[in-house]
């Protein structure tokens, strides 16, 4: 059975279990993909096939993310700061940005209704997110307008985490092994999955930059792979955990990070992944059972991981040791960051909450 594609699907913050049928390919899905079907296998089926794009290439059958009032309320999937401007991305095509942090929201233009799974900025300006139809989204005045510089839907399957070391070189990562990359800034984008050991094409999850070291990649069946060069050649490693990991955060530390997935699971590396120590979450009713979605490494040095029920956690020791918060709405997270008075804003379920360091929820001024 094939296992979850990743925290940030809508899907995969509902349920983690249950077999659910196959798609057309015959590989078997879980009963988290159901929304995602929904959502995209299937109007990529019925929709005629085409080719991937380049930059600019279809501006003239563009179609927009409608317009909501209640778009900061809706299903959210990542966040992320571009300079003093706080950046959502989500549901059907929707970005948002904040200048007074978090405290109101602005719908930006984009060129998509797709959901659009992570969001990845370089400097204040430049960004990139990435989501269904295999689309590559990019703006160059700080989330405010976008415009689409890659798609393939012959794919069907999502992107699901973007990273960029400068504003020429980046690398996309997604569902069914794919590893796309850039060198001009996202006017073309090669496919260069093939630099993988991924023979099964495992869903790649998650990609971070570690400190001193290079990038990770986590994915399906506890998939990683490290690269010292910036992506032009990577290593298979060995896991600790057989089941999805979600994703991979550089604690700030030299060859230090985290990989975090299903069920709580939680490991530590020193050395860049050679060797791995197990993080116990305990939570209010003993160890935390819920998968982790995302994480952030905050101004102050300090991690806070997210995840399914309202799951907060928060370290002060590099990601040594995490307290653990539960939510009382009990809403599942996908992301996290924080503004300048300290406070965290979370996205997921039910769109945006400003919360205070722990995750409860704090009156806007």
């Amino acid at each position: 059975m094939r296992e979850p594609v990743n925290r940030r699907t809508p899907s995969a913050v509902i349920q983690e279990n249950d077999d659910f049928p196959t798609r057309h390919t015959g590989k078997p899905l879980n009963a988290v993909l159901s929304l995602f079907i929904s959502m995209t296998f299937c109007s990529a089926v019925w929709a005629a096939e085409s080719a991937p794009v380049d930059a600019l290439a279809n501006a003239d059958a563009t179609i927009f993310a409608l317009e909501s009032a209640k778009a900061s309320h809706t299903l959210l999937l990542d966040i992320t700061n571009a300079g003093d401007r706080i950046v959502v991305v989500g549901d059907r095509g929707h970005i948002l940005y904040s200048d007074d942090q978090g405290k109101s929201w602005t719908q930006a233009k984009v060129p998509t209704r797709q959901l659009l799974t992570a969001v990845y900025f370089v400097d204040g300006q430049h960004g990139w997110a990435v989501g269904h139809d295999a689309q590559i989204l990019a703006s160059s005045d700080g989330g405010a307008t976008w415009f689409k510089q890659f798609e393939d839907l012959t794919r069907e399957a999502p992107l699901l985490d973007v990273w960029f070391k400068d504003l020429s070189t980046g690398i996309a990562v997604g569902a069914y092994g794919a590893l796309l990359e850039t060198t001009d800034g996202g006017q073309h984008w090669k496919d260069v999955g093939d630099r993988l050991d991924n023979e099964d094409q495992y869903h790649l999850n998650g990609i971070a930059y570690v400190k001193d070291a290079g990038l990770f990649i986590v994915g399906e069946m506890g998939c990683m792979f490290r690269s010292a060069d910036d992506g032009l050649t990577w290593e298979k490693l060995e896991s600790p955990y057989q089941g999805s990991l979600f994703g991979a955060l550089g604690t700030g530390q030299a060859n230090a990070l985290l990989v975090y997935g299903l069920r709580g699971n939680l490991f530590r590396s020193n050395d860049f992944g050679s060797h791995w120590e197990s993080i116990a979450l305990q939570g209010e009713r003993g160890p935390l059972e819920f998968s982790i979605a995302n994480a952030s490494l905050l101004p102050d040095r300090s991690i806070v991981l997210v995840g399914n029920g309202g799951s907060v956690m928060r370290s002060v020791n590099h990601g040594e040791t995490f307290t653990v918060s539960n939510r009382a709405d009990r809403l599942s997270l996908a992301g996290v960051a924080e503004n300048q008075k300290g406070n965290l804003i979370l996205v997921g379920q039910g769109g945006v909450h400003v919360t205070s360091p722990t995750g409860a929820d704090v009156a806007q001024q």
